[in-house]
């Protein structure tokens, strides 16, 4: 009961209050122009997560040749292999838990969020309002007045599997793409198993929820070009400083 009332507090009812001021304001009283804002403002606000994450993933791949060698080296030795493989964290200065750490930091977020598209706000909860935000008279549910949110919209469940299978793609081309490891094929099949289980997923469910899925994972998108494009200087300097040397 505490948890679900702090939960509320510190989360649900602060995002619903944004939503609906969004929607009172710059979201010209139309509930998808509210949504793909909020949505795009609670990314940016996470942006910092991400792209350490992105980074992480990034790191990790890179260390993936040394840590075959240790374990080719060390496999009748798991005591030993375990260690040199910490050692070679350390030494990176990769933390092999930190994905984790940051999906817990994310989730609690994306929960809330998903609760209140899935309810979406008819009718308007005036008891999660704060004061100074003003109740709307009613609320226009739908995407530029074309899509309903309060019910399926095949449209919006294709756009949310299309933009994910595009985030894959993005994110699968900053990888080696002659690898054969198991983090490499696992990462293929999830380029169309990702998308896949968005139609399963969204398809019953009201056109809100795949709408905050497609704007999250364009603005996923944008974020990965951005950390790649950050690699490749940072590969490009290193290349001119070998050559230097």
């Amino acid at each position: 009961m505490i948890i679900g009332e702090f939960f509320n507090e510190t989360l649900h009812r602060p995002l619903i209050n944004l939503l609906v001021g969004l929607y009172n304001t710059i979201g010209f009283q139309d509930l998808g122009v509210a949504i793909i804002l909020l949505t795009v403002l609670v990314r940016l606000l996470l942006f910092p997560i991400f792209q350490k994450s992105l980074r992480h993933q990034k790191q990790l791949k890179e260390l993936q040749p040394k840590m075959k060698e240790l374990q080719e080296k060390y496999k009748k030795d798991p005591k030993k292999q375990t260690t040199e493989v910490m050692a070679l964290y350390k030494t990176a200065g990769v933390n092999p838990f930190s994905g984790m750490i940051l999906l817990v930091v994310q989730l609690p977020i994306l929960i809330a969020l998903y609760r209140i598209f899935l309810r979406g706000l008819s009718p308007i909860p005036i008891l999660d309002l704060y004061s100074f935000v003003d109740v709307p008279a009613g609320i226009n549910a739908t995407l530029f007045g074309l899509i309903n949110l309060n019910e399926r919209s095949i449209l919006m469940v294709v756009a949310a599997a299309v933009a994910q299978y595009v985030q894959g793609k993005i994110t699968l081309a900053a990888q080696s793409q002659n690898s054969a490891s198991s983090m490499d094929r696992v990462a293929r099949s999830m380029v169309l198993v990702g998308p896949l289980m968005t139609v399963v997923i969204f398809f019953g469910l009201p056109a809100a929820v795949p709408l905050y899925w497609f704007v999250s994972s364009l603005v996923s998108v944008v974020q990965q070009m951005i950390v790649n494009k950050e690699s490749l200087s940072q590969h490009a300097v290193g290349s001119i400083h070998k050559k230097d040397n």
